[in-house]
């Protein structure tokens, strides 16, 4: 069976609760797709373990993406090929977490009840 290093970038939280800094680099076995990434993650970092996906349904946890190429892979079957790029080394995995909210221009305007 063959095997990979594989880069990963953590955003900061992640790294902190993992007790790591900078990037991760992990040996991931067989086919390099964002299941065996993330199964190699958890197994190298135990605190991680339901942070990213769910203890359960291993699906991505809602505030969780990822990133790999200049692409959102966050909706890619777990099971999918990740770029070559990514599987040979010479780009890292993106973990990220998202922000939640709009600006206030987004919002609607607020109207005065005059009475």
């Amino acid at each position: 069976m063959n095997s990979s290093v594989i880069r990963v970038v953590l955003p900061a939280h992640l790294r902190t609760l993992a007790q790591i800094t900078g990037e991760v680099q992990l040996q991931v076995e067989g086919d390099i797709t964002l299941r065996s990434v993330l199964s190699a993650l958890e197994a190298c970092y135990p605190t991680l373990c339901g942070t990213i996906r769910d203890h359960v349904t291993h699906q991505r946890r809602p505030f969780v993406r990822f990133f790999a190429c200049e692409q959102d892979l966050s909706h890619e079957s777990p099971d999918a090929p990740l770029p070559h790029a990514v599987a040979t080394s010479a780009e890292p995995l993106l973990i990220v977490g998202a922000i939640a909210g709009g600006s206030v221009s987004d919002s609607p305007p607020i109207l005065a009840h005059s009475g």
